[in-house]
């Protein structure tokens, strides 16, 4: 071995040092990845939470009374946050309010305030999300109960706002059962939120 040749002792603190620089750089993208994903995580829930839509719509939604005066067609729709098809059809109904909303009162009713109790007896509520179509002397001409399609909501809308009978009122779709006082009670053995639809002509 020459004298100027490097001894393997001598090399040693120089790889160290590397090693050590790639240790952090993997846990400081690590870090980053982790933040990343927590970001995108949280983003996700608070734009796509269907329990915020509902009660952003409810936030704007037409007041009942001003709905039954003003001379315009109406759908309301008794709901509650804990509705899975409510929730489920949050993001169709907000559009379809930016898309009708000139034309047509969208009304919220939540099920769950003892306020809508007269309203929920007069329209038969006994599962949600339950729809009525109001004409614009806000007599009830129709009850879709359930989770809908968007164009089946936006073909019934269409023809509400032209005072033409409504094509689907015959759809079915998933419930969640309301319960007791407006509700009979569920027998033994069956889930007073399970999934079932109907539809009710006014």
């Amino acid at each position: 071995m020459t004298a100027n040749s490097p001894t393997p002792q001598s090399t040693q603190p120089t790889d160290q040092a590397a090693v050590s620089t790639m240790q952090r750089l993997r846990n400081l993208i690590i870090v980053l990845v982790a933040v990343g994903l927590s970001v995108a995580v949280f983003l996700g829930v608070q734009t796509g939470s269907n329990t915020g839509s509902l009660a952003a719509m409810a936030k704007t939604a037409t007041p009942l009374e001003t709905a039954l005066t003003n001379q315009k067609p109406s759908l309301i729709e008794f709901y509650a946050d804990w509705c899975t098809s409510c929730q489920a059809m949050a993001k169709d109904m907000s559009d379809l309010k930016q898309e009708y909303g000139d034309q047509v009162n969208f009304v919220m009713l939540n099920v769950d305030n003892n306020k809508w109790l007269p309203e929920m007896l007069h329209y038969r509520v006994e599962a949600i999300p339950h729809f009525v179509f109001l004409n614009r002397t806000g007599e009830s001409i129709a009850a879709t109960i359930g989770e809908q399609p968007r164009p089946i909501m936006a073909a019934n809308l269409d023809a509400l706002v032209t005072d033409a009978p409504l094509p689907y009122i015959q759809q079915r779709g998933r419930i969640s059962q309301v319960e007791a006082p407006v509700a009979p009670k569920a027998s033994a053995g069956e889930d007073p939120r399970s999934h079932g639809a109907q539809v009710v002509p006014q």
